[in-house]
């Protein structure tokens, strides 16, 4: 490693710019472009700088087409920037040296580094010599990766055989066999069940503690992000927009909380009413009082009130007293929402 650095990740008004031909669609239109073609900048990525410390996991968020992966594969040396600049362990990314290649790892939900015939052993193999790993040390990270990840039993399948939760597993388990001290992580658990998104979210969290690695998270799942995540960077048409902690976001964008409120009324005691029905609408119309009343997608007979966050304890309180309560939560709002809230602000 070049460079022992505290802050394995410092990015400086890094910038990509791609120049794209456009015209008008049509016969005509396409003869015209073949001796005189228009061109715009299409910014992916704005003087964005940030700086990530070892052991981190941060969540890189943003809608599609924000930049998140442009910036990833400027990160990880597969694109030259057109300005800024980037360190990664003391690295220039894009000058792509053997040492730093063989410190980072780059994994994309999306794409395969597996060979598709093959047993995902064979593929574990090559990367064995590509990476140039001693065989007793290549074998422990092996036995390693391979308990974590629970993949004994289908390591000698053809990767075309596998689920797509084993083959996610596996796409990990070779990524990570160098050993890498930052990983770059696109969508990780896009496509996958609920429990194999669990099983992903498990492995890294017991991997980031076990080995202090820093990484980066793209997600489209805040279950991913709420999971992993304690900081999170959100960029927007390129731009950065947040750069924090996730509860100082949900503070910022969106400070409310949301009161689940049941009450004892003889209507609702006497006949079990649910959602929907009178006694619904009865314990809606008194609880409208105390806080903005919101749907309730669980359909579990409770009113739900979005109430500042400031106002929580006084309304909370002024409930109990005025009101037979069968039951009462306090929740914190939906973190999807207060994303969506950021990338409008």
């Amino acid at each position: 490693m070049q460079n022992a650095n505290a802050v394995p990740i410092v990015v400086e008004n890094l910038s990509k710019t791609y120049r794209v031909s456009e015209r008008e669609s049509g016969f005509v239109a396409s003869l015209r472009s073949v001796f005189n073609r228009t061109f715009k900048d299409v910014h992916a990525v704005s003087s964005v700088s940030f700086s990530i410390g070892r052991g981190e996991i941060v969540g890189f968020l943003g809608p599609n087409g924000a930049g998140k992966t442009t910036t990833l594969k400027m990160l990880s040396g597969l694109l030259f920037p057109t300005g800024g600049g980037a360190k990664v362990l003391g690295y220039v990314p894009w000058q792509r040296s053997n040492d730093y290649l063989r410190s980072i790892t780059l994994v994309m939900g999306q794409r395969n580094r597996l060979s598709w015939d093959i047993p995902a052993s064979d593929s574990f193999l090559l990367n064995q010599a590509i990476y140039g790993i001693p065989i007793a040390e290549y074998k422990r990270t092996l036995d390693e990766l391979v308990e974590l990840l629970a993949i004994g039993d289908v390591l000698g399948k053809p990767v075309r055989n596998l689920s797509l939760g084993e083959r996610m597993k596996c796409e990990l388990a070779a990524a990570l066999l160098h050993r890498p001290t930052v990983l770059f992580l696109d969508e990780p658990t896009i496509g996958l069940d609920i429990t194999s998104q669990n099983r992903i979210r498990a492995f890294l969290k017991e991997y980031n503690r076990r080995t202090g690695a820093t990484m980066i998270l793209t997600s489209h799942y805040m279950a991913d992000v709420t999971a992993l995540c304690e900081r999170v960077i959100i960029i927007h048409h390129g731009k950065l927009k947040y750069d924090g902690g996730l509860n100082e976001l949900s503070r910022r964008i969106a400070p409310y909380k949301t009161l689940g409120v049941q009450l004892v009324s003889d209507i609702v005691a006497a006949n079990g009413l649910a959602v929907g029905d009178e006694g619904s609408a009865r314990q809606t119309a008194l609880l409208a009082n105390y806080g903005t009343v919101m749907p309730n997608p669980n359909e579990d007979g409770k009113v739900l009130i979005q109430v500042k966050a400031s106002e929580v304890a006084a309304v909370t309180a002024r409930l109990l007293a005025e009101q037979s309560v069968h039951d009462l939560t306090i929740e914190d709002p939906p973190i999807e929402d207060v994303i969506e809230q950021a990338f409008d602000a």
